[in-house]
């Protein structure tokens, strides 16, 4: 679990096919081998350790549902470690599991922030609701607006400056991942209840 709060930024050593080794170094204090590392807002385990990199595996499905699969040597990512019961929960819980990616479609830069607009599949835009949050490449963003299918988030210049959405334009994918409370509400909502049944008749001695 994550709170979505990015604690540095990395740079991509080696990119192939199935693994990932990261130039880090504030992430690794802590940090050990079968331990749990959110990259780009992914939940990866760390398979490797030295003092100033780290190096992870990343399976099929993680790469067709996320944008790691893209990444080359240089690439900056976003880089997290796990939520520990001491440490603030500043964003909100993130449990690295994405759900889908989406698509830069408009960057509007104002006073002070910036203004994200997202086009997303319908499977996750149901689940995103005006001032409500969501995780950007494992940024704890609130929602300002939405419609059908896209949506729009505000960016404060921190937030720009110590993650790596300063470095993307229109057109780029970003990893999103919804609400994990919305997701179980839906759930709970939508489960077949049995009704009223001619058995239930009988137990209760109306027939």
């Amino acid at each position: 679990m994550f709170t979505g709060i990015v604690e540095e930024i990395g740079k991509v050593i080696s990119a192939t096919s199935g693994s990932l080794q990261v130039a880090a170094s504030k992430v690794l204090q802590g940090t050990e081998i079968g331990g749990s590392m959110a990259v780009n807002g992914v939940c990866l385990t760390v398979t490797n350790l030295d003092t100033a990199s780290f190096a992870v595996n990343i399976m099929p499905e993680t790469v067709s549902r996320t944008n790691l699969g893209q990444l080359v040597n240089g690439d900056k990512v976003n880089l997290e470690r796990p939520l520990t019961l001491g440490k603030p929960l500043g964003g909100h819980l993130v449990q690295g599991h994405i759900d889908s990616t989406g698509t830069i479609i408009r960057i509007r830069k104002g006073t002070g922030s910036v203004l994200l607009e997202i086009e997303a599949p319908p499977e996750l835009m149901r689940y995103i609701v005006a001032k409500g949050f969501v995780a950007i490449d494992g940024i704890s963003l609130t929602i300002v607006s939405r419609d059908s299918n896209t949506f729009m988030v505000s960016i404060v210049d921190y937030t720009l400056r110590y993650t790596i959405l300063n470095h993307k334009q229109a057109g780029h994918t970003v990893n999103l991942e919804a609400d994990i409370i919305g997701k179980y509400v839906e759930q709970f909502t939508n489960a077949q209840q049995p009704g009223i049944t001619t058995s239930f008749l009988q137990e209760h001695g109306f027939l």
